[in-house]
């Protein structure tokens, strides 16, 4: 026994020393001041901006194989975690099918193979098989490979479909006979993807991308076939708006958006006149908010018109669509949000969330009838799922919690019955949703603010006081974080992880005035909330004090990197995926994608009062010499959102100025963006390591 022992402990020293003994990359410092408003700020490591640089690439190759060796007695872990994942999904699975213009439309994947096949099948479920794309065959050769969106022309007859093959977003659109099966050999590059068809079925509408910036700024009328990609329709001059555009699910118009963070602009156009003349719907307002959804002779608009701050639903003449024609519908109120519209030819179906949870809202245009659907548990996740019919009384919605499994549901509007479509099956044997405990616990902020936290964990594994505890986070642009159930975490929950999620301002899980209070000059009470929740759970036993862990991405990265400024010593580890943490340089670079449009959530650093704001909580800009926790950073050379030089120029700020010797790894995806590796299971990989760091911090 006593020989084991030594054994053991001979592992681990000799673990210990080999890390030790690991030369962590080290950028070059280059000096480069940047000047604003008189302030002057130092970026040593401004150069990796330059994107395809061979020192560039040379130094995130080195930060790979830094991570690689690190965590090399860690690899086996890895790669049971990874086929634990893969080995509770269904490999042949497919998607509850849905109607629409005489075809069942579902996506499938086969065992073993990384990407969807699209098919559909015409008037029953069992009719032959059509494939429409099968993106295994057509990623064949690419790294990267991602069908953007699949449109079909009113007459069934052409397909026309967006692909991206780099990861940064920008679509090419090809078009297909499907009665040929032949692909048409005119196709557009640099779009966003999405692809409208007109009612004639020649001409499609879809939006450009500047190849700069990356913001959709026109959208482009084509006939298809002809050459060149189009005509200009639409082009949004004003950089802080991006445009998209759709068809109502009427069929009877086309519909250009024009958006930015806190106002909206709609032009439409009869679907059946394609080549006829938008019409501005309301022009833009600075602050006012609306969206459009179109049935019989009326339009209904979702909008915070006149201080609706949760919005409310006004309605107006077809014809007569300015601000001024539109009567109230559905009034607004303090307590609930009102989050979409769903039309059907009896029915009008409202998303609502109040107290942090959703409802849905049946209203019978009859005005007879109308009821909520009911949810029993204490934190789940809903949303409207594929409902593309009008005659029908069938209303169909996901539904999922912290411990039970996605649901596609389909309601019957009338009788009130449901009917449990698809589970998602969790393979394996070994998943019960009774081995766990999901509830919603409020912590208080520092300001005395309520902050819900949605938390799960496995029941026979739970000890109050004792257990890690995973925080996540994210609490910008008012996109709030569901208590949805996901099977990849239960790699966690199974090895005595308590999972939480924090709903914190800069979400709308509380209402539009929870966004409110966690944007622009209020954004810091996002971190504070974030703090303040995880020193809720520890006081409450949820988790043991030297185990509380936090993982945020994107946005939420931006979380991260604050919070391990302002409370490094509450964590013990941080996974920030994608963060966007160099604050004011971004937001100073208008050729930077997703920029200009994002002043009214962050705020315009061209202004004094902003930049300083801005300035005071940045995660690269405030760095100090400190202890720091160990921190695990992921990105993509390809990410057309969070560039990849603003986690690389962090870590190595991170590793200049820490004061102790916590590990700092960054994993660069040399071939993906923003959403990380493409196929289905490739992106678990990513998740691998991320669980991996953490327990390998519990050693």
């Amino acid at each position: 026994m006593r020989t084991i022992i030594i054994l053991i402990l001979t592992l681990i020293i000799s673990c210990d020393m080999n890390k030790n003994q690991l030369i962590e990359p080290k950028a070059n410092k280059i000096e480069k001041i940047l000047s604003k408003h008189g302030d002057d700020r130092l970026d040593e490591y401004y150069w990796l901006n330059k994107r395809d640089d061979e020192e560039v690439i040379k130094y995130l190759n080195e930060e790979n194989d830094y991570r690689n060796e690190y965590m090399k007695d860690y690899k086996p872990l890895e790669e049971e975690i990874f086929q634990e994942i893969k080995s509770r999904i269904k490999e042949d699975d497919s998607s509850v099918p849905y109607f629409e213009n005489e075809y069942f439309y579902y996506t499938r994947y086969e065992k073993d193979k990384q990407y969807p096949i699209y098919c559909r099948k015409k008037g029953s479920l069992d009719s032959d098989e059509e494939i429409l794309i099968d993106a295994n065959l057509m990623s064949e050769g690419y790294e990267y490979f991602r069908v953007g969106t699949i449109e079909i022309s009113p007459d069934n007859k052409t397909m026309a479909y967006s692909i991206d093959t780099v990861s940064r977003r920008i679509y090419t659109i090809y078009f297909m006979d499907l009665e040929t099966r032949e692909i048409i050999e005119k196709n557009i590059p640099n779009s966003s993807g999405s692809i409208t068809w007109a009612n004639d079925n020649k001409t499609i509408f879809y939006n450009s991308k500047d190849l700069e910036t990356l913001r959709s700024d026109r959208v482009m009328r084509y006939k298809v076939g002809q050459s060149g990609t189009g005509e200009e329709v639409y082009f949004e001059d004003d950089e802080t708006f991006s445009v998209f555009s759709y068809k109502t699910k009427t069929d009877k118009y086309i519909v250009i958006g024009s958006s930015a963070t806190l106002s909206q602009e709609y032009r439409i156009l009869n679907a059946d006149n394609p080549d006829g003349k938008f019409k501005i719907f309301q022009e833009r307002v600075n602050g006012l908010e609306y969206s459009i959804s179109h049935f019989k002779d009326k339009w209904y608009i979702t909008t915070n018109k006149d201080g609706a701050t949760n919005f409310k639903l006004m309605s107006c003449p077809e014809n007569k669509t300015n601000s001024k024609n539109w009567k109230e519908y559905v009034p607004h109120r303090d307590d609930v949000l009102l989050e979409g519209v769903e039309v059907f030819n009896d029915f009008l179906v409202l998303t609502e969330r109040e107290n942090g949870l959703r409802r849905v809202d049946i209203r019978p245009w009859s005005g007879k009838g109308r009821h909520y659907i009911n949810f029993e548990e204490e934190a789940y996740s809903l949303y409207s799922s594929a409902n593309p019919e009008m005659n029908t009384s069938k209303f169909r919605y996901s539904y999922s919690s912290m411990t039970t499994p996605n649901s596609v549901v389909e309601y019957d509007m009338i009788s009130k019955d449901m009917k449990v479509l698809k589970e998602t099956e969790v393979l394996g044997g070994k998943f019960d949703k009774n081995n766990y405990q999901s509830k919603r616990v409020w912590a208080e902020a520092r300001d005395g603010k309520k902050v819900p936290v949605s938390l799960v964990y496995r029941k026979d594994m739970f000890n109050e006081g004792q257990n890690p505890l995973l925080l996540y986070g994210y609490g910008s642009y008012g996109i709030t974080n569901n208590a949805s159930f996901s099977s990849v975490r239960l790699s966690l929950l199974d090895r005595g992880f308590v999972y939480a999620i924090a709903h914190i301002r800069g979400s709308q899980y509380l209402g539009r005035g929870w966004y409110d209070d966690g944007k622009m000059f209020k954004k810091k009470n996002t971190f504070n909330d974030f703090i303040d929740a995880g020193k809720f759970l520890i006081k409450e036993g949820y988790a043991n004090e030297n185990k509380l862990f936090a993982m945020g991405g994107s946005a939420g990265g931006l979380l991260m990197g604050a919070v391990a400024n302002m409370a490094p010593e509450l964590f013990k580890g941080i996974v920030a995926a994608v963060p966007f943490v160099d604050v004011v340089t971004t937001m100073l670079d208008e050729d930077i994608p997703l920029t200009t449009f994002e002043y009214d959530e962050w705020g315009n650093p061209n202004n004094k009062d902003s930049y300083e704001y801005m300035l005071s909580y940045s995660p690269y800009d405030q760095v100090e010499e400190k202890d720091y926790p160990a921190i695990f950073i992921t990105t993509g050379y390809h990410d057309s959102q969070v560039q990849y030089f603003e986690p690389a120029k962090w870590i190595a700020r991170l590793r200049d100025r820490r004061t102790n010797n916590e590990p700092l790894l960054m994993y660069c995806n040399m071939e993906a963006g923003h959403g990380g590796a493409s196929g289905r299971f490739e992106a678990y990989k990513e998740t691998a390591m991320e669980y991996a760091f953490f327990v390998s911090l519990l050693d």
